[in-house]
């Protein structure tokens, strides 16, 4: 299977900056011939602090992502926090991303099955890999006809996660994709106080790591400037560097 990658800032800041992401991406694409799918959220419901930066809304965010998909030619997803907005994401969306924590919200992961989009399930930090069973069937009950896992790493003590990489061939035997995250994986959970931090020089390791254990997609948050980001800076991709990432784990094993 051919891999795909999932790119695009965490989450939607200004038309400009879906733009800059965008482009980029469109030229990587053309020039390496990967499939790319566009991310960005247009609210994060989970951020740390009450005062953190949540995004443009639903309706503003979603004609954002449309315009992006109408522009450039790239599948786009987000995330879905309640199942009331399944229905007016998957009209825009290509792929409706069900956020880690709300993995096993059963009436989420239902509307978003019954859109008839492609589902992408992010294994919560407190679950197993066979545990992810479970959310899938869910989602192929309710009608989904693809259902793609996502590894983001395990909770591993205060603010640290860590990645047992053994998750990705056990949740193959569920998922028509598993992909690996490979940025929120770095995460420092609530460790920058009242915000999340990361160590993103470990963000190609993870990848890489990723790729030898069957990986069929990648999944990066990436922005032109991570250190002036509104949302999960610290574990971003710098943009410059994900032409020499995709290139890389586009590569045949030697």
């Amino acid at each position: 299977m051919t891999p795909l990658f999932i790119a695009g800032p965490c989450v939607i800041e200004s038309a400009e900056l879906l733009d800059t992401v965008a482009a980029e991406l469109r030229r990587i694409a053309d020039a390496t011939g990967a499939e790319i799918v566009f991310k960005a959220s247009f609210d994060k419901a989970n951020r740390t602090s009450i005062h953190s930066f949540r995004g443009p809304g639903m309706e503003r965010g979603l004609q954002m992502l449309a315009d992006v998909k109408a522009r450039y030619g790239l599948r786009v997803t987000t995330d879905v926090h309640e199942s009331y907005q399944a229905e007016a994401c998957g009209e825009v969306c290509d792929v409706l991303q069900v956020p880690a924590f709300l993995c096993r919200q059963t009436d989420l992961l239902t509307a978003c099955a019954r859109t008839g989009r492609v589902v992408n399930i992010k294994k919560a930090q407190f679950l197993s890999g066979e545990d992810m069973r479970y959310p899938v069937e869910k989602a192929r009950e309710a009608g989904a006809t693809e259902v793609w896992l996502t590894e983001r790493g395990n909770t591993f003590g205060y603010n640290t996660l860590v990645v047992d990489f053994r998750n990705l061939p056990i949740m193959r035997q569920w998922a028509d994709r598993v992909v690996m995250d490979c940025t929120h994986s770095v995460q420092r959970p609530g460790a920058a106080g009242g915000k999340t931090g990361g160590d993103r020089q470990y963000v190609p390791a993870m990848a890489l790591a990723a790729k030898a254990f069957g990986a069929q997609g990648y999944f990066f948050e990436t922005h032109p400037t991570p250190d002036t980001a509104l949302s999960d800076g610290p574990n971003m991709l710098p943009l410059e560097d994900m032409e020499g990432m995709i290139k890389r784990l586009n590569q045949s094993p030697t």
